[in-house]
């Protein structure tokens, strides 16, 4: 174990984005948009008090109406949510902070009653998801989605891609693709919910086509080194498995070094939230697939991430909930102060209260 942690607050570089240090905050979902799907106002304070991270990425905000799974969440398809969310990149950098748009499309977990009127939710196969998703009625069980038909793959592409480019002209510094957690791309890249007997499913080399189709439109639309990849291989997370994960996502990540120059991958170790060791997975060798920035996830504390990157097994380190109750946790754990603990009860919804009003320390 390292006793030296200036490797922790050192300036590094992802793709064309310079950061501060290696603390990276999490994409964390909080549900407070506005009823069209605009980021409110009081975003701008809650990304800018945290704007001291070395790059925020922003929550996981929908591409499109089809790919919106929960209450309140934002999207990045109109002028009015672009506008909403450059006050926020328009705060963050005034603060001098670094911020990308986590672009999602939830696939299967979604519930109808979320959705534009008669449309159910899309994935790679018709299987329901064994979960519940959050709507106007509390948690309700997902809806069974549709197949989405083959020629309709090209058209969900082209989402991604006007997002970015959205993303981008709201002031963002780059996106990250949400490849994780079961949601859409995650389904296509597993076999436990992909049982497609196209070209985007059956084999490894075919459940991967679509996450390579995506990222590439991305990185041709904003740059590649503005492009970053959020991948969770062994979470369980929204119903999530696949028989065999390791060659799964080792050549997912090969496919990424494929594309050339992505400004970071983000990998989630272990059960999102929880338990790091599920299940037996070789990180080193996912690791090794990939020549470009590197970012680890989930449950990690100053120690642990001071000692990862000492050991250049990655260049940043993404911490999620700390930030909720922390703004200031880069000064924080610079100076080892305790650590405020988030209140459950206003983790979802609702305005400032468990929002913007966790003080910093010494105020």
């Amino acid at each position: 174990m390292s006793n030296d942690d200036t490797v922790l607050f050192s300036p590094t570089r992802l793709g064309d984005i310079d950061i501060a240090n290696r603390i990276v905050m999490a994409p964390l979902t909080r549900n407070r948009a506005q009823a069209d799907r605009v980021p409110t106002p009081l975003a701008a304070t809650y990304y800018g008090q945290r704007a001291s991270a070395g790059l925020i990425i922003a929550e996981a905000t929908q591409i499109s109406p089809l790919g919106q799974g929960y209450l309140d969440t934002p999207g990045i398809y109109s002028d009015a949510q672009i506008t909403g969310w450059k006050a926020i990149t328009d705060e963050v950098h005034a603060r001098g902070g670094r911020i990308v748009l986590q672009l999602w499309h939830v696939g299967r977990i979604s519930h109808t009653s979320l959705l534009p009127d008669g449309e159910v939710p899309v994935a790679p196969s018709a299987l329901c998801a064994d979960t519940k998703t959050f709507t106007a009625n509390g948690f309700e069980e997902v809806s069974t989605p549709r197949a989405l038909a083959l020629d309709e793959l090209p058209g969900l592409v082209e989402d991604y891609r006007i997002a970015a480019r959205n993303a981008i002209t709201a002031g963002f510094d780059g996106v990250e693709v949400h490849a994780a957690n079961g949601y859409l791309i995650d389904q296509f890249l597993r076999d436990g919910s992909n049982h497609r007997d196209d070209a985007y499913g059956g084999s490894i080399e075919n459940r991967t086509r679509l996450l390579f189709e995506v990222v590439s439109a991305v990185a041709d639309t904003i740059g590649a080194a503005r492009t970053g990849v959020r991948l969770s291989p062994t979470t369980p997370a929204n119903d999530a498995h696949d028989s065999n994960p390791q060659p799964l996502f080792e050549r997912a990540v090969e496919r990424l070094e494929g594309i050339g120059g992505l400004a970071y991958v983000h990998v989630i170790e272990g059960a999102t939230g929880g338990d790091r060791d599920n299940i037996d997975f070789d990180y080193a060798a996912l690791r090794s697939r990939f020549t470009g920035p590197w970012i680890v996830n989930n449950g990690y504390d100053k120690q642990h991430a001071v000692d990862v990157l000492t050991a250049g097994q990655a260049d940043a380190v993404a911490f999620g909930r700390p930030f909720i109750a922390n703004p200031d946790l880069v000064e924080r754990l610079r100076r080892n102060a305790p650590l405020a603990q988030p209140d459950q009860d206003t983790l979802y919804g609702g305005g400032e209260h468990g929002y913007t009003d966790y003080p910093a320390l010494g105020s």
